[in-house]
């Protein structure tokens, strides 16, 4: 898996996300992997993802393709909110689905208050050139009020890689 708090930035050599301290990955990000952004609004809250492809952790001869997503969770709303909970659903380019829970991203349960933002970056192996990722966050309000929270669908696709829709 990447390394999840911390930020990344792009190699020109590589052209992949590698860490590096102190630098933030929207800003550092190369314009090309600024047209793969996705995002979704449920409740006043902004979810938006980035996925990149990283060849240097990938080895297609052997069926290993890995992925980096970036995603920044906004509260454009009035109430403070928490994440609780995560539910994955990854498709990969047979249709092969795999479904992940958890409590909380990358270890955290972030409280977000009206205006503020949560950033943090993840990965995923596929052992195919292409897929899918989508899912929910489970929140809370300030009052105790459970409610979902959408991730946008987003393409996992490696360079060159043949895009199977299912």
């Amino acid at each position: 898996m990447a390394q999840p708090d911390r930020p990344l930035r792009a190699d020109a050599e590589r052209d992949s996300l590698i860490p590096s301290p102190g630098e933030r990955p929207y800003r550092a990000r190369p314009k090309s992997a600024l047209r793969s952004m996705y995002q979704s609004v449920t409740r006043n809250i902004e979810v938006s993802v980035t996925p990149q492809y990283l060849s240097d952790r990938s080895s297609p001869e052997s069926g290993e393709y890995f992925w980096a997503y970036t995603i920044e969770i906004t509260n454009r709303g009035t109430e403070t909110v928490q994440l609780r909970t995560r539910h994955w659903r990854i498709t990969d380019g047979t249709g092969r689905r795999q479904e992940m829970r958890g409590a909380g991203v990358v270890g955290k349960q972030p409280v977000l208050k009206p205006g503020e933002s949560f950033e943090y970056t993840s990965g995923v192996p596929l052992p195919t050139p292409s897929g899918f990722m989508t899912g929910t966050y489970g929140m809370v309000s300030a009052d105790g009020e459970p409610f979902d929270i959408a991730i946008p669908t987003f393409s996992l696709d490696s360079p060159g890689g043949k895009r199977t829709l299912n």
